[in-house]
């Protein structure tokens, strides 16, 4: 059927690309960009020294990609992927943070998310929590 309205009579999504939006985008733009280049680099030429270091920051590093092509598309099916790029991100950041913290061994080079985004200023573990705040923001009222 065509002309079938996505969304229930009277209800209205923002957009998650406009206003702060536009703000949340380029952010984790700059940290899509930052966490796969790094990557790339060290999976490339020190991958033997932390492999599994490495490996999650190429993890932080699509779900960064993903979080912000959905965001910047803000249409009704991105921002269901924005939504679950974002839980595993945050559930990605406690839980590398956590372990990191508690079994540094296991990490003998930093992660995007290790000790919760140290190195980034903590900033990988505010942006998931500003991301879902965002999303919930500019939800159907």
């Amino acid at each position: 059927m065509t002309g079938v309205p996505t969304q229930p009579a009277g209800s209205e999504v923002r957009s998650t690309n406009r206003g702060a939006g536009r703000a949340l985008v380029a952010v984790y733009g700059i940290f899509a960009l930052a966490a796969t280049a790094r990557a790339s680099v060290q999976l490339l030429t020190r991958f033997e020294q932390a492999p599994l270091a490495y490996l999650l920051s190429a993890l932080a590093g699509v779900i960064y990609v993903v979080a912000t092509i959905t965001l910047a598309r803000g249409t009704h099916t991105s921002r269901r992927i924005a939504l679950i790029a974002i839980i595993i991100e945050l559930v990605g950041v406690v839980s590398v943070g956590t372990l990191s913290v508690l079994y540094p061994e296991a990490f003998p080079r930093a992660t995007v998310w290790s000790a919760y985004g140290i190195g980034y200023g903590f900033v990988p573990l505010i942006l998931p929590i500003v991301g879902l705040a965002w999303l919930w923001h500019t939800r159907a009222s």
